[in-house]
């Protein structure tokens, strides 16, 4: 048996020649967020299975299929989140900021489902995701889609095509709901095993299949629009009119109905078709019985969630990811009796706003060399007994070929290196 131990199918190592995109599209969300007033919201990994169940919907492919539910020592139903909108609200509910209030709030981190992996979905995967609580309007709405197009712009992303359509009321999908399933128990022999099993449960979820035999039935199928109250129009109609004023294209797709139980009126997606099957890099809507659900009191509530993963594989393919910095200096140290002088010079350069890199583990001067071309530094420092005696340090530069070998007073080099690194 071998003794390495490998990771979790579906759960991935990010490495630090990966970190680039990611750290790149973190700073810019927060960046943007808080231009428009969201707070950072952190909730547990762990929650109660019951909140799950209530909120997505016992018959979703989510609960049903895809958590990993487990009994805790006390003997409790746990589960590793799936998503995060539901435990945003519990924690709301529970510390009292939803009721009567409006919270912009946001949240980052990991979910877990155990779905089959394949490139751009996997059983540990990251979302961004952003809420906004006590608006029952479309301006809201429209809010969040216009931020998130604000991020496309702000990262370089193209070619993402944005698709809206309206789920009405719960009384709405109810009565769409049984039209859709006579509609589909009429055309039973065209329609996959998934599909079958999901006419009894949830056959809204027949329209989001992405099986190329089962498109004729899909695209025939009755439109959700046509069932919609006044209410429910008006409010759809608002959202249209905002992304008009805002310049914002949008595809009105029918089709769209996501896949939580917990959504009204608006749902929207984000989608490109650079990716492959997983064309959808953000999606949400509106759920304003989520809260009520939940235990708390009736509170309007709309968000969306971002596939951290699918935008930084965006952000590769259209080459918007930089490398990762490299320090501008490393300094190389030999002998015992330099290395605190070189540990203090490289903490001195570091308060001075400088990338610095100190050579430590030892190693004779060649090998320290190699290290400093390999960090990627133009300069590599080097202080021996003799540079420490004298109050000097020798300059070596790494990246211009022929270049000389300087000694500069300690006290003069740092303005040396700014005025060469700049």
């Amino acid at each position: 048996m071998s003794r390495r131990i490998q990771a979790i199918r579906g759960m991935n190592d990010l490495l630090p020649e990966a970190m680039a995109g990611w750290q790149r599209l973190e700073a810019t969300v927060q960046t943007i967020l808080n231009a428009y007033g969201y707070c950072e919201f952190r909730t547990p990994l762990l929650e109660k299975t019951e909140l799950f169940a209530r909120s997505i919907g016992r018959a979703t492919d989510i609960v049903g299929k895809e958590m990993y539910t487990f009994e805790d020592r006390s003997g409790d139903s746990v589960t590793l989140r799936p998503e995060a909108t539901a435990g945003l609200v519990r924690a709301g509910i529970e510390h009292g900021l939803l009721h009567n209030q409006v919270q912009r709030l946001w949240h980052s981190g990991p979910m877990f489902r155990h779905e089959r992996p394949q490139k751009g979905r996997y059983r540990q995967f990251h979302q961004i995701d952003v809420e906004a609580f006590g608006m029952p309007g479309p301006d809201i709405d429209a809010e969040l889609v216009l931020l998130t197009a604000r991020l496309w712009r702000a990262l370089g992303i193209g070619g993402l095509t944005l698709e809206i359509n309206s789920i009405g009321t719960p009384d709405t999908r109810a009565t769409y709901r049984k039209d859709l399933v006579r509609y589909l128990e009429s055309h039973r022999d065209q329609l996959d095993e998934d599909s079958v099993q999901r006419l009894s449960k949830n056959p809204l979820r027949v329209l989001d299949s992405k099986v190329a035999e089962m498109q004729p039935v899909i695209m025939a199928a009755p439109s959700i629009l046509d069932y919609l109250d006044d209410v429910s129009r008006a409010h759809f109609e608002g959202l249209q009119a905002y992304l008009a004023d805002a310049e914002i294209p949008y595809v009105i797709n029918t089709k769209l109905v996501r896949g939580l139980d917990y959504y009204t009126h608006t749902v929207f997606e984000w989608t490109t078709d650079l990716l492959g099957a997983q064309g959808s890099v953000c999606g949400g809507g509106r759920y304003d019985g989520l809260v009520e659900e939940l235990g708390g009191k009736p509170t309007p509530g709309t968000g969306f969630a971002i596939g951290m993963e699918r935008l930084v594989d965006l952000l590769n393919q259209q080459g918007l990811v930089g490398p990762e910095p490299n320090p501008e200096v490393y300094v190389a140290i030999m002998g015992e009796a330099a290395q605190r002088q070189g540990m203090r010079l490289s903490e001195r350069l570091r308060d001075q706003g400088l990338l610095v890199q100190c050579n430590c583990g030892g190693g004779n001067l060649k090998s320290q060399l190699r290290r400093a071309d390999k960090s990627g530094a133009k300069f590599a420092l080097l202080l021996g007994e003799r540079e420490r005696e004298d109050k000097m340090v020798s300059v070596k530069d790494l990246r211009t070929h022929g270049a000389e070998q300087k000694q500069i007073a300690h006290d003069e080099i740092s303005d040396y290196l700014k005025r060469h690194l700049s």
